[in-house]
């Protein structure tokens, strides 16, 4: 079962910055684990480390499909 997204407070706006986890991603991509941790590795896909943990901003992986489809138009 998956856990909810973490909601941090963005200072400037006051609204929420979701931070998904890698099995979420996993989900939305419909990329298997370790196609996952490529991405983060290669810098294709930002991510912070919060202790043992990887989290992926919404936002960074909205900007990923962005650039992807992009690439693939040109």
């Amino acid at each position: 079962m998956a856990s909810p997204p973490l909601a941090v407070p963005h200072a400037e706006t006051g609204s929420a910055l979701e931070l998904l986890t890698v099995p979420q991603v996993m989900a939305r991509l419909q990329l298997g684990r370790s196609a996952v941790y490529d991405l983060l590795r290669s810098g294709q896909l930002a991510s912070i480390t919060l202790g043992r943990a990887r989290r992926i901003p919404a936002h960074a992986l909205t900007d990923f499909i962005r650039t992807r489809l992009e690439l693939d138009a040109a």
